[in-house]
């Protein structure tokens, strides 16, 4: 197909340098009318530069963009979407309190004019759904929809302003396996109907399921690029490294006592995001407790209760045997729970503080960094140093900005500060979200130690293979409501996605009934 189907887009030669770092050395690529060609590379690699690059938001020092055989000027995203060129990216662009057909029609028409013109829109909503098998109510608020419903809408975006190119951001990250499943069967609706695709994704299954050819970068450069038939994930693994990527050797694990126990324990919802629902959950010593969901159907609120950010409405918590009056973020640290942030930019790190400051956040009033009322620099830089080592966290050195690290590294030096305080309980909450296969098998490899020293690990996460890998005990949260604990093993991908989607609880109280 490629070597006779037209060229739709092509980059030729994108040099972008960020003072003496180089994020895309001489890069060239082609996109064919009908195809899927999968860019692949660690965090840091140069990905997100070259599709900023495509899209108007950096300019390239030298190089050149060009959509159905037309120039694009440099550093105008306008023109890319005119082009004909749409992105879903990863974190959605949606407006919560406006309605799916308001935010499909925002920025091609004013609001106004949406209204004006409701029926016209409506009407090509609902073919466009019915076509691509989008189902999703054009007049539903968009607070109101599942993850699963948002990502359809956020395509239906796209295909709205008939885009012929679309880029695709880790579009499964928040995906339960059946949406997955349903994505990639509008993706090959849309494919066959000519449209054109570039697949970002850290997730080689996909890859190897979805993609015609795989582009992969490593340190700005493009390494390789092959026909997917022609290839594997193992090998895949090795170009995007430049070695053959190292998993983790998981054991059987012995628990022991309850280190934290949530008996009943419920919380208020948030608007239409549930709260807990009579919860309870047992972390031991020696166990890494999945929780696998649907993002939004509670995880945060668990997480909050863990971490000391809210006390239960209803229930109770008992740490070391010992029932909870009081609880604090400072207590939950006081007491040994550690935690890893779901999202590391917005709440696991400062952007403008620099690796030294982010470090100690947590820990900056004790010894040995504070004594009197004094903060002792040296030793903060020191702690600093030490973790950057010892987790290989790739940078200039401690003085850096942490808004300049890529992803994988923010987060090793997010993991270095858990871990180097021993913590009798880690909650790792989406702990390798976005990153790379490299990235992954560093913090699988460090949460796994931490279980064998004898830590509570509870790893929050949407990526049922990281959960049913990983984990020797599994939950599922739907709708704040937590199931029944599954031993490793005993559970497939389609019987937790059943409990995922709530169907699981609703044969539990069928049958309890």
């Amino acid at each position: 197909m490629t070597g006779t189907a037209e060229v739709v887009l092509r980059l030729d030669a994108i040099t972008k340098r960020f003072g003496k770092l180089v994020a895309n050395d001489a890069v060239s690529l082609s996109l064919h009318r009908g195809e899927v060609v999968a860019l692949l590379g660690e965090n840091g690699a140069g990905k997100t530069t070259l599709m900023n690059i495509l899209f108007g938001g950096y300019t390239a020092d030298s190089g050149s963009v060009h959509v159905f055989g037309h120039t694009l000027p440099p550093g105008n995203s306008r023109a890319a979407l005119n082009a004909g060129v749409g992105m879903v990216h990863q974190h959605f662009t949606l407006a919560d309190n406006l309605t799916v057909l308001e935010n499909i029609a925002l920025g091609v028409q004013s609001l106004k004019s949406a209204r004006l013109k409701k029926t016209e829109t409506y009407n090509k909503i609902k073919s466009l759904s019915e076509d691509f098998n989008l189902k999703v109510d054009p007049l539903a608020r968009v607070g109101s929809l599942t993850v699963g419903e948002r990502q359809r809408v956020e395509i239906l975006k796209a295909l709205y302003r008939d885009v012929k190119i679309l880029i695709l951001d880790e579009p499964t990250a928040v995906l339960t396996p059946q949406e997955a499943d349903d994505l990639f069967a509008t993706l090959r609706l849309a494919i066959a109907n000519g449209l054109s695709i570039i697949f970002i994704s850290h997730k080689l299954h996909e890859v190897m399921a979805i993609s015609d050819r795989v582009a992969v970068l490593r340190h700005g450069k493009l390494v390789a690029e092959t026909n997917t038939a022609d290839t594997d994930k193992n090998a895949l693994s090795a170009l995007m490294m430049g070695s053959a990527a190292k998993t983790p050797v998981i054991t059987e694990s012995s628990s022991g006592k309850t280190l934290l126990a949530l008996e009943n324990v419920s919380t208020p919802d948030v608007k239409s995001i549930p709260g807990l629902k009579g919860v309870s959950l047992e972390l031991k010593a020696g166990q890494i407790i999945g929780l696998a969901g649907v993002s939004g159907n509670g995880q945060a609120a668990l997480a909050d209760v863990i971490g000391g950010l809210r006390m239960p409405l209803d229930g109770v918590l008992v740490l070391g045997g010992k029932t909870l009056k009081q609880w604090s973020p400072r207590a939950a640290i006081q007491n040994g729970i550690a935690r890893i942030p779901e999202d590391r930019h917005k709440t696991g790190t400062v952007a403008d503080f620099d690796l030294t400051e982010n470090v100690i956040l947590e820990s900056y009033s004790s010894a040995p960094f504070s004594k009197g009322g004094w903060m002792s620099w040296s030793k903060a830089r020191g702690f600093a140093a030490d973790i950057i080592e010892k987790y290989d966290v790739r940078c200039p050195g401690p003085d850096t900005r942490i808004r300049l690290l890529s992803g994988g590294n923010m987060q090793k030096l997010i993991l270095g500060r858990v871990l180097e305080a021993d913590p009798q309980i880690v909650l790792a909450n989406q702990p390798v979200r976005g990153l790379d296969i490299g990235a992954v098998n560093y913090v699988h490899s460090q949460l796994l130690a931490a279980r064998d020293r004898g830590a509570a690990v509870l790893l929050i996460s949407e990526d049922l293979d990281e959960i049913m890998g990983l984990s020797d005990v599994i939950h599922v949260i739907s709708g704040g409501r937590l199931s029944p604990a599954f031993a490793r093993g005993t559970m497939t991908p389609t019987e937790l996605g059943i409990w995922m989607a709530g169907q699981g609880f609703e044969a539990q109280v069928a049958h309890a009934s």
